[in-house]
């Protein structure tokens, strides 16, 4: 139902915002889609608060856009379809006057530490979208996608790495994800760094042969290794192309390369290795170990086996996207059949 003041009791806000991209979900109190917008990455790290912010403006602003709610029938007994649609993002929504829906739950990259998750909740709560906000790492949302239970382990394995646990008593453990700084290794952005590196060594004679050096060259379309550093540091070339070396750096190992090979067992020991960390910080015995982010799910065996030797428990890459995650936990803690108080 929906209020006189234009809040909608029945709907739902679900947010995963993600270093690759940013996808908002509006449901009904027992999940049902009602609209989808994706957009650009949130990455307040990199970009700041106020441009990842627009980019959450522009998708909630799509998905809450009055004529969307009266054409799928919100507040009534008709019946409507999910869609989806792609907003820009350099348009910025208005706050409504009133909270629209019941509640929105962000998952969000960059909400890693605690002044970080503050920020970002103030930010989300004075845009007046919903009645109740709840903001966490994006992390999460791969656990809670991958878990009905909502406890576990779960590394985030994409663009970064990052990991989180939750036991049945709801006690959590994180990481700080700051990167290189903080102790972490892993996910594409490092893959193709550590790639790069072994072809420069390579190309002029430090470092063992490796097909890495085509491979590099290929992917930049640059005739030297060189050039390729040259690029970046003058900014010719965005670092981020770097992540998208992980199928080259797979192929190599699956074509012998020992320096390519070495890569992805350095890859999987940390993925194996932060959600062993995590696990024993919560005593938690045998966990799930849920695997997402876009270098875990391109599924190679290598990877995986490794990961699967030494992991706490046994894994699953998650298949679903990770704002299935937030959707589930919405809907638990707002939706139809949601206890009076969380």
């Amino acid at each position: 139902m929906s209020t006189a003041d234009g809040r909608h009791a029945d709907l739902l806000l679900a947010v995963d915002g993600g270093n690759s991209k940013t996808d908002v979900r509006l449901v009904r109190a027992d999940g049902t889609q009602v609209r989808q917008a994706i957009g650009g990455p949130f990455r307040p790290q990199v970009a700041g608060v106020p441009a990842a912010m627009a980019v959450l403006d522009a998708l909630v602003g799509e998905v809450l856009v009055g004529e969307v709610l009266e054409a799928e029938g919100v507040g009534g007994t008709t019946s409507g379809v999910g869609t989806t649609s792609t907003a820009s993002t350099t348009s910025t929504a208005t706050a409504p006057a009133a909270p629209r829906v019941r509640g929105i739950a962000a998952f969000l990259a960059g909400a890693d530490l605690p002044e970080e998750i503050t920020t970002l909740q103030a930010e989300v709560e004075a845009r007046g979208w919903a009645q109740e906000v709840y903001v966490a790492n994006d992390t999460f949302a791969v656990l809670y996608a991958g878990s009905p239970q909502r406890e576990g382990v779960a590394v985030v394995c994409g663009t970064g790495i990052n990991c989180v646990a939750v036991a049945p008593d709801g006690r959590t453990a994180t990481f700080p994800g700051l990167g290189w700084e903080s102790g972490d290794w892993g996910g594409g952005g490092d893959l193709g760094r550590a790639a790069l590196f072994w072809a420069v060594r390579a190309e002029d004679g430090r470092g063992p042969a490796t097909t890495l050096l085509d491979a590099v060259t290929t992917h930049f379309d640059r005739p030297r290794a060189l050039d390729v550093v040259l690029a970046i540091h003058r900014g010719q070339e965005s670092d981020r192309r770097l992540a998208q070396l992980a199928p080259a750096v797979f192929a190599a190992a699956d074509a012998g390369d020992e320096i390519a090979g070495w890569l992805i067992d350095l890859l999987a020991d940390e993925i194996a290795g932060m959600a062993t960390s995590a696990a024993r910080t919560l005593g938690l015995e045998a966990p799930p170990v849920l695997l997402g982010g876009s270098v875990a799910a391109a599924g190679h065996p290598r990877l995986l086996d490794r990961v699967r030797d030494r992991a706490p428990g046994p894994i699953t890459v998650v298949t679903d996207a990770p704002v299935v995650g937030a959707v589930r936990y919405a809907v638990g803690r707002w939706g139809a059949d949601a206890p009076v108080s969380v």
